[in-house]
């Protein structure tokens, strides 16, 4: 009886281990990425056009479940403190930064929603639930928290809420799936030479394009969507969401230099610009993906359907 005790405890012991390790994770990648994400800070070194935190917040809770809740209040208690007015202001930021991805995880598990993100209404689930809805939550406590602290003017309420809001967003839109086909992501087999040259071409063509559009005055920035649709039609969720990171991370380091077309406009256009290519730039590679992988897997399910009548077939005939 008291070995099987001791077998008992030292289970459990491992178990916590291991569930405060994970806790401890979150909360460093959480704060890692904000630090990152703050460089481009935009308002009062606290609003950025993309948060990548919130993207590492909902993927966690999707992959390891409510229970890692507390990694993310501790990452964004830690990200913020360093940052904020006071602490009062500091709590209720965290605190708006923790329970908005807690919501969006309850609103995407209510609609049934599967991290595989290979149904079209996954996809819409993450966009709508995940990212416009749930982000709602963190946008405005937080803006509210900084008028309240006088750290912004009240006239500047909506601006700010409209950064920070679309930033939020956009790191649920952008690193969420990255993040999930990254954890579900297993060397293919029986990919011929060609298909690893397809996608090296891919990879190098789209660096070229868009480093060509971020360098350029003139607005090319259209010129990368072929590229996202090549990646979404060819390699689905996989070269999607690595190409959307990749083509939204460039973009914003050239808004960040205030280079090419982020060039000769104002701090407001530059916004509308860099949010709007962002946000179409995921929401097209997220759908589209999503609409092929369906679509295969549809095709896969009838080939192999038409192959087992076949056989009863010629079964019955012999």
């Amino acid at each position: 009886m008291v070995s099987d005790a001791v077998v008992v405890d030292s289970a459990r012991l491992r178990r916590q281990t291991a569930k405060l390790l994970t806790v401890l994770a979150v909360a460093v990648c959480y704060y890692a990425t904000a630090r990152l994400g703050l460089l481009q800070q935009l308002v009062r070194g606290q609003v950025t056009p993309l948060w990548p935190p919130t993207g590492i917040a909902l993927a966690a809770l999707l992959v390891f479940g409510l229970r890692i809740w507390p990694g993310i209040a501790l990452g964004a208690l830690a990200a913020n403190i360093t940052i904020g007015p006071a602490v009062l202001p500091v709590l209720a930021i965290a605190a708006g930064n923790t329970v908005a991805p807690v919501c969006s995880f309850l609103l995407l598990r209510r609609a049934e929603f599967r991290n595989e993100l290979d149904r079209l209404r996954d996809a819409l689930a993450l966009v709508f639930l995940g990212a416009l809805a749930g982000m709602l939550i963190s946008a405005t406590v937080g803006t509210g928290t900084l008028v309240l602290a006088d750290a912004i003017r009240a006239e500047d309420f909506w601006p700010t809420w409209s950064v920070w809001w679309t930033g939020d967003a956009m790191g649920v839109m952008v690193v969420t799936p990255f993040l999930l086909v990254l954890l579900r992501f297993r060397r293919p087999s029986g990919i011929g030479p060609a298909r690893w040259a397809e996608a090296i071409a891919l990879g190098v063509c789209t660096l070229a394009v868009t480093l060509l559009a971020t360098e350029s005055a003139a607005s090319l920035l259209f010129l990368v969507s072929p590229f996202v649709i090549w990646a979404a039609f060819r390699f689905e969720r996989a070269g999607a969401a690595c190409c959307a990171l990749g083509v939204s991370t460039l973009v914003i380091l050239a808004a960040g230099r205030m280079t090419g077309p982020f060039a000769r406009h104002g701090l407001l256009t530059n916004m509308i610009t860099l949010q709007a290519f962002i946000g179409s730039t995921a929401l097209t590679a997220l759908l589209l993906a999503a609409v092929v992988t369906e679509r295969n897997s549809t095709y896969r399910e009838i080939k192999r359907l038409c192959a087992q009548l076949s056989e009863k077939v010629t079964r019955q005939d012999l």
